[in-house]
């Protein structure tokens, strides 16, 4: 009896481990532009699987019973493309998204004419499946360089270029996940003491189509790149780094680490000028 139980909850474990999401975005009739309250909701999706591993993504577009076969194709695919284009803007990874389809129209089954309406409303939308790893991926441990603050301390030349590694951003805002706040502080203090280097902060972001800059969930401002950058400016300036020896900028997505989605939501110090001290 005993062995029958544990059975049942490793099998029951394992089928919620494996438990895929779904998620429905409904449409206004003939429009592929997502209504703002249903982008909203979107947007509380994607945070629901920011930090999932994810597999696959599968998004279906529908339409309901009304138009030819052929404009319910295209408008269904059109819908389609519209959330694929938001899990791009917000830094979801593409690789991960493996289906992007126009499904065309959704027949009716009219039960009550009265509900007809509500049927075909509800039939005017984008299906969304979220399919986990399973077993998920060993989370790494992030731990700081351990050559960074040698380099910070070093010696530098105008035009070196410093990747800090290990400030990961959440997906799509522009501040860091919580285990990197200090290696920011180690990072302020270094700089605040080393005042004979101008630095430049250099903004990046993952998974845009072609270098477009994401947008940032939190202001809606398509210049996420910009906001790490200011984000980290502003951190630095607040711990004693003086401002006039900083600026930031945003290069959108056009320098791509060609690795793991989440390095490429980095930034970098730009050495823009070093004041030698008088012998």
């Amino acid at each position: 009896m005993k062995s029958l139980l544990i059975l049942i909850f490793l099998s029951f474990q394992l089928a919620f481990s494996q438990q895929e999401l779904k998620h429905e975005v409904y449409f206004e009739t003939d429009k592929y532009n997502i209504p703002e309250t249903e982008h909203s909701r979107l947007l509380l999706f994607l945070a629901e699987i920011d930090n999932m591993d994810i597999e696959k993504i599968s998004i279906y577009g529908f339409c309901d019973d009304r138009g030819s076969n052929t404009y319910n194709l295209v408008l269904s695919q059109q819908r389609a493309d519209a959330i694929k284009t938001v899990f791009s803007n917000n830094e979801i990874d593409e690789s991960v998204i493996t289906n992007v389809d126009g499904k065309g129209e959704i027949l009716v089954n009219i039960v009550h004419e009265e509900n007809l309406s509500k049927i075909r409303g509800l039939n005017r939308k984008v299906e969304i499946i979220v399919k986990p790893v399973f077993p998920p991926k060993p989370k790494e441990i992030v731990s700081e360089k351990e050559n960074l603050e040698d380099i910070l301390k070093g010696e530098l030349k105008e035009g070196d270029k410093i990747l800090l590694e290990n400030l990961l951003f959440r997906t799509g805002y522009s501040y860091l996940v919580k285990d990197s706040k200090p290696v920011l502080d180690k990072i302020s203090k270094i700089l605040s003491e080393r005042e004979d280097i101008y630095f430049t902060i250099v903004g990046h972001v993952c998974c845009t189509q072609g270098n477009r800059d994401a947008v940032d969930r939190k202001t809606k401002k398509r210049n996420l790149s910009l906001a790490r950058a200011k984000y980290v400016y502003d951190y630095l300036a607040k711990n004693g780094v003086k401002r006039y020896r900083m600026k930031y900028v945003g290069m959108r997505r056009k320098q791509p680490l060609g690795g793991e989605p989440e390095l490429d939501r980095r930034v970098e110090i730009l050495v823009t000028r070093i004041i030698k001290k008088a012998d």
